[in-house]
C-alpha cells in the first residue's frame, strides 16, 4: 500500500485504477447465465434442480422452509449471537420507520381531488449468498425495510450447504426479520426462477441482495423482467482524517472493509503526513493478526491507497469525486464538514463511528451503491420496495374550465384523439 503526496493528478490516476474493476461483464459468464435463465424459462423447477445439483453438487433436504419452521432454527444458533441479531434487528427498524411515505390527498376549489397512493410491493425476492460468504446482516437489511414498507410476501432464495441443510444462521436471522418462505436454491438460477416464477417458487416483483459474478449478471440481464436493487460492485471505503485521527484506528478500518474481497477499495486521504506513515506501521503491526491476511493484503496493493492532501478541502474535492460507498470523517470536528460530503452512499462521522457499526447494527442499510455510482444511487431503503399510482377526480364544471388549455396542448402536439377525447364531453 503505497503513499502518494496529492498534486491534482497523481491522485486521480487512482480513480481510472479503480473503474477498470467495474468493466464488462465477461462475454462467457454472460453466454452461461443466459442459458441458465433460457432454462429456467422453458423447464422451470426440473431445470433449477439439475442446476442445483451440478452447481452446488447437492440437493436440498427440504425444498422449501415455512414461516411456521423458521423460528426453530432459533434454537440452533449461540444466544449471543441470536441477541445481537434481534438488537440489530430493534435498530433497524427504528431508523428505517422514519423512511416511510405515507399516502396523500389535495383538493384544489371545491371539485378536483387528486392524490398519490403509496404501496408495498406485493411479492419480492431476496438473495442470500452461501458458504464463506453467508452473511446474517444482509437478511435483516434488505428484509426489515421490505417488511416496513408493506410487502405482501417476503421470499428468501439461498443455495443449501454441502450437507443439504440450510445455514441455521441465516436461517435465524430470516425469522427474525419476518421472512415469508426459504427456498433452498442459489446462483442464476435461483435468480431466473424468482423472476419468472415455477410451479413452486412465485414470481416476484423486485429481487434484491449481494451474490456473486453469476447472480449479478442474472439480475442485471433480467432487469426489466424483474425489478432490482442495483448491480453491485466491488466493496469500498474512503477515510478523510485530520491530525486527531488515530491511526491504530485507522489500520483497522481499511482492513475490515478490504478483508471483504481483493477487488474492495480502501482509500484513506490524510492532511498530516506522520499519520500517513503510522497508519502504514499499523497496517503491518495488525494484519499478522487477521484471518483473511492474504485477501487484504490483495485488496491493499492493489486497489488501497494512502494520500495525503495539502487540506482538507483538496480532500473533500477528492472524494465527492470518487464518490465511495462508505465514507468516514475521521476529524475534530466531523459534523461541521458532512455537509461537504456530496457523493457517499454512508457517512460514518467522528473516531468512533467506525464502517462495520453500519454494517452490523447501527440502523442505516449497508446495502450501498458502490463504483461511483453514489453520485446518482440512494442507500436501499423502504422507498425500493414501494411503488406509487397518482389519482386524479375532476367535475364536469372543473373539466369545461380547462379543456380549451388541454385540447390546445393535445393538437399541438399533434394528438387529435387526444383533444377529441375532451371535446366529445362538451359537444352535446
Amino acid at each position: 500500500m503505497k503513499i502518494t503526496k496529492a498534486n491534482g493528478k497523481s491522485e486521480y490516476a487512482l480513480i481510472e485504477n479503480l473503474k477498470k474493476r467495474a468493466g464488462q461483464t465477461d462475454e462467457k459468464i454472460v453466454d452461461i447465465v443466459s442459458s441458465i435463465i433460457d432454462g429456467v424459462k422453458k423447464n422451470g423447477d426440473e431445470a433449477v434442480r439439475e442446476y442445483t445439483v451440478r452447481f452446488d453438487g447437492t440437493v436440498p433436504h427440504k425444498f422449501v422452509i415455512e414461516k411456521e419452521e423458521l423460528n426453530a432454527y432459533l434454537n440452533q444458533v449461540d444466544d449471543k449471537f441470536k441477541i445481537a441479531l434481534i438488537n440489530a434487528k430493534n435498530n433497524i427498524k427504528d431508523y428505517h420507520l422514519h423512511q416511510l411515505e405515507r399516502s396523500w390527498i389535495t383538493t384544489r376549489g371545491v371539485g378536483i381531488i387528486m392524490g398519490q397512493q403509496v404501496r408495498g410491493l406485493e411479492k419480492v425476492g431476496i438473495y442470500v449468498p452461501g458458504g464463506t460468504a453467508a452473511y446474517p446482516s444482509s437478511v435483516l437489511m434488505n428484509a426489515i425495510p421490505a417488511k416496513i414498507a408493506g410487502c405482501g410476501e417476503i421470499i428468501m432464495v439461498t443455495p443449501p450447504g454441502k450437507d443439504g441443510k440450510p445455514n441455521p444462521n441465516i436461517m435465524a436471522a430470516a425469522a427474525i426479520a419476518g421472512v415469508s418462505r426459504v427456498f433452498m436454491v442459489g446462483g442464476a438460477q435461483a435468480i431466473a426462477a424468482l423472476a419468472y416464477g415455477t410451479e413452486k417458487i412465485p414470481k416476484v416483483d423486485k429481487i434484491v441482495g449481494p451474490g456473486n459474478i453469476y447472480v449479478a449478471t442474472a439480475k442485471k440481464l433480467l432487469y426489466g423482467i424483474v425489478d432490482i436493487d442495483m448491480v453491485a460492485g466491488p466493496s469500498e471505503i474512503l477515510i478523510v482524517a485530520d491530525k486527531t485521527a488515530e491511526p491504530a484506528f485507522l489500520a483497522a478500518d481499511l482492513m475490515s472493509q478490504a478483508e471483504h474481497d481483493p477487488l474492495a477499495s480502501s482509500i484513506l486521504l490524510t492532511t498530516d503526513d506522520g499519520i500517513a506513515k503510522r497508519t502504514l506501521h499499523e497496517i503491518d503491526k495488525q494484519i499478522k493478526t487477521l484471518e483473511r491476511q492474504e485477501i487484504i493484503r490483495q485488496s491493499l496493493d492493489n486497489y488501497g491507497e494512502i494520500i495525503v492532501c495539502e487540506n482538507l478541502e483538496q480532500a473533500f474535492r477528492f472524494a465527492n469525486e470518487l464518490s465511495p460507498e462508505h465514507c468516514q470523517l475521521c476529524v475534530a470536528e466531523p459534523l461541521k464538514y458532512v455537509g461537504r460530503v456530496y457523493n457517499a452512499g454512508s457517512v460514518f462521522l467522528g473516531h468512533w463511528a467506525p464502517e462495520p457499526l453500519g454494517d452490523y447494527y447501527a440502523g442505516p442499510n449497508h446495502v450501498l451503491p458502490t463504483s461511483g455510482t453514489a453520485r446518482f444511487f440512494s442507500p436501499l431503503g423502504v422507498e425500493s420496495f414501494t411503488k406509487k399510482s397518482s389519482y386524479i377526480y375532476y367535475t364536469s364544471s372543473d373539466l369545461r374550465n380547462a379543456k380549451d388549455d388541454i385540447i390546445a396542448l393535445a393538437e399541438t402536439e399533434g394528438l387529435t384523439a387526444h383533444a377529441n377525447s375532451i371535446k366529445v364531453r362538451f359537444e352535446k
